[in-house]
């Protein structure tokens, strides 16, 4: 996506904003609604990232505590020519990932503990691969300061419910109100999601040629997206503004590919890493070996069979 339709989502997003404050306060309303855009803003912009990993109770790891999968993703960074992410673990047993940062030297991967238990290296390598491929393309800012405004706009409709409007008889009244209170929410999620969906092809590609082989995503995709409706996500279920930051969309319900799903549908895009893996004879360049020296991961109780990282 160009920085400029980038620009028009985040403008749609502020405008939104400003539409709300209008029916709650009028001109004054707007006006105060987009001094408001435009300190979240700048606020998402220095703290979203903590922010979301605070939220999902994510705590870093390194190369001691963490050792063949902090060792993973250097080595996929090398690859995708990225700095080394800080690498987080969730407490979480729904298999997902996502990554945040302002840019590629402020970046972080976060993975749950049950992606590392349910997937193979091969396929944990596709996921990790995926999320540096999001911070490549710079998309991790977006992502964060999108789910920052689109929790604002729903938190401020829902506050103009309890004043009904502007009470100077310019108000929209009971129908406004309620208006508001059900289109600015939808029409955020709009954009977020407008946002989300055209990134979520672009970084499977790119995913697929750091990890040299697009079936390791695609048969990952197919795992992530089995165990995500079946295994909740009580973090995500509480803060549904942050489920287009994940690999695989983290919330209950069928997902479909549609205007009002956070991802394509996963068959989608699987099929789309079949074509890649045809058209590339199966792979890409495959990864540098690793030393055969290299701890174990943590993942499949550390019994997984070993594969090029590890």
């Amino acid at each position: 996506m160009s920085y400029f339709r980038t620009a028009i989502l985040l403008a749609g997003l502020t405008g939104l904003f400003m539409g709300v404050g209008y029916l709650i306060g009028g001109g004054t309303g707007a006006m105060i609604a987009l001094v408001i855009a435009a300190a979240t803003n700048l606020f998402a912009y220095w703290n979203s990232d903590r922010m979301v990993l605070s939220m999902y109770g994510a705590h870093e790891v390194d190369a001691s505590t963490a050792p063949d999968l902090h060792r993973m993703v250097a080595e996929l960074a090398g690859r995708a020519g990225l700095p080394v992410p800080r690498v987080f673990i969730m407490d979480n047993p729904q298999p997902n990932a996502f990554a945040t940062g302002r840019n590629p030297q402020n970046a972080a991967v976060a993975v749950t503990t049950g992606l590392m238990q349910s997937l193979s290296r091969e396929e944990l390598a596709g996921v990790v691969a995926h999320e540096l491929a999001h911070i490549k393309h710079h998309d991790t800012l977006l992502m964060t300061v999108t789910a920052t405004l689109a929790g604002a706009i729903s938190m401020l409709a829902q506050f103009g419910t309890f004043f009904g409007g502007n009470r100077n008889n310019n108000g929209p009244g009971i129908v406004g109100t309620l208006a508001m209170m059900i289109l600015a929410p939808l029409g955020a999620m709009l954009v977020q999601m407008a946002i989300s969906r055209t990134r979520e092809y672009a970084a499977d590609e790119m995913g697929a040629r750091i990890c040299g082989q697009p079936m390791w995503l695609a048969s990952a995709l197919s795992k992530i997206d089995n165990a995500a409706h079946q295994v909740p996500n009580e973090e995500a279920e509480r803060a549904p503004a942050t489920a287009h930051m994940f690999i695989i969309n983290p919330l209950s319900g069928q997902g479909m590919d549609n205007l009002f799903a956070t991802h394509p549908a996963t068959a989608n895009r699987i099929a789309a890493l079949q074509q890649l893996a045809a058209r590339s004879g199966g792979g890409f360049v495959p990864p540098r070996p690793a030393s055969p020296a290299a701890p174990r991961g943590p993942w499949n109780g550390g019994g997984a069979r070993r594969g090029p990282w590890g």
